[in-house]
């Protein structure tokens, strides 16, 4: 079996996608993925053998959209996309898709007519009656604050789809021959896409709307080292407070510093990750260590506590490790994974992307009671690591089954 994996995101869309790539390996495959071509994505493909098809521009250098029109625009990029998928997925049998990659990569498996499984690592962003779509209706539009049923509320959703999206995807499909698409958010999630995320953290409610394929989180294992100077640090004193943003780099200038002076205020030392946002220490006290890319299952079983993001891989990681955690949400579906750390009593969540050193004081008080420790060392019980391994079966399965029928 010959399968394509395809994703356009950040890290957090890239190394879960590697993670089920080295279980199809396991499993027999042939495997090849078309993502940005970062170095570090690079980096991380080249370590499992695994073959990187470089797709659009590096994530590093990306932009988000500040109005419709240049979210329309965005849109004829990454349809654009098309060319080098299609290519790379010439002569395989399934082609999965994650993240931003869903314009090219779809059409080019209908173009190729081989079966084709978009998945994503949040159900928040699945439409559901159970729950709200995200809040931004439109780049700089929310939704009207007088409807309030959800049904409503996704319906709306769709036709923002179809508003911000569906010309530059139309005009590309028919540009290779394929037919128009009249609901684009249909054609991005399709009616069976599965939900990667640990149903503990990330449960799916069903509906009878959509056929969700739970498969549980893809987790790559990560056997690096720590570097010596971290070891040091951690084996010099009491665990201390790990501070990082992952591949978030718009955070709020003086991030480094109100979580310095927060972690400090609780009396513990401070491990800051450094980052897309570049953190800093701010002073020469012995009590902060700076660290780089490192082995994060390995760091976050020796904290006191996680203030991060809230991306569905840091959460996971942090919740499989036992560590309380304090969610400072910046966009997308991160403020999804704030209230859920806080509604499993595994930490809190801070109350918007900017937090001063009073409000991540507050909630760190909360994250370091000795009962979310507890709590959290309970669902950490809970989290599963098999699913890669079971999206990986799913996947050859699918593959399995034959060519689906070429569109009209």
């Amino acid at each position: 079996m010959r399968v394509v994996l395809s994703t356009y995101g950040s890290r957090g869309d890239v190394e879960p996608l590697v993670g089920l790539a080295v279980q199809l390996q396991a499993l027999g495959a042939d495997v090849r993925m078309c993502a940005p071509p970062d170095e570090e994505f690079a980096a991380l493909l080249a370590g499992v053998g695994v073959e990187l098809v470089p797709v659009g521009a590096p994530m590093g250098s990306m932009v988000r959209p500040a109005s419709a029109a240049a979210a329309s625009g965005r849109v004829s990029e990454l349809a654009a996309q098309f060319t080098p998928v299609a290519a790379a997925a010439e002569g395989c049998d399934a082609l999965l898709a994650t993240g931003l990659a869903h314009f090219g990569s779809r059409s080019a498996a209908e173009k190729l007519g081989i079966p084709y499984v978009y998945a994503t690592f949040c159900s928040f962003m699945l439409p559901s009656p159970h729950h709200a779509p995200p809040a931004v209706l439109l780049p700089g539009q929310a939704y009207p604050p007088e409807v309030t049923d959800n049904r409503v509320l996704w319906d709306l959703n769709a036709l923002s789809f179809n508003a911000l999206h569906g010309e530059a995807l139309n005009a590309h499909r028919a540009s290779v021959g394929l037919p128009r698409v009249d609901d684009v958010r249909n054609f991005i999630f399709t009616d069976r896409p599965w939900l990667a995320a640990d149903p503990t953290l990330g449960p799916w409610q069903e509906t009878a709307d959509l056929d969700v394929v739970h498969t549980g989180a893809w987790i790559l294992p990560d056997e690096r080292p720590l570097p010596d100077e971290l070891v040091a640090f951690l084996d010099a004193g009491a665990p201390p407070v790990y501070v990082g943003f992952g591949s978030m780099r718009l955070v709020s200038e003086d991030m480094a510093r109100v979580a310095i002076e927060a972690i400090r205020a609780q009396g513990r030392r401070v491990l800051v990750g450094r980052g897309w946002a570049d953190l800093a220490r701010i002073d020469d006290r012995d009590d902060c260590f700076v660290a780089g890319e490192v082995n994060q299952q390995a760091v976050f079983g020796r904290l006191a506590a996680v203030v991060h993001h809230g991306g569905a891989g840091t959460t996971t990681t942090a919740a499989r490790a036992g560590a309380p955690q304090v969610v400072v949400p910046q966009a997308g579906d991160q403020p999804y994974w704030a209230g859920r750390v806080a509604d499993l009593g595994i930490g809190a969540a801070h109350d918007g992307p900017t937090p001063s050193t009073e409000s991540l004081s507050a909630a760190l008080r909360t994250a370091l009671t000795p009962e979310t420790l507890a709590r959290s060392r309970t669902v950490a019980g809970t989290i599963r690591t098999d699913g890669a391994t079971v999206a990986a079966k799913l996947l050859l399965e699918e593959a399995g089954r034959g060519r689906p029928p070429l569109s009209a």
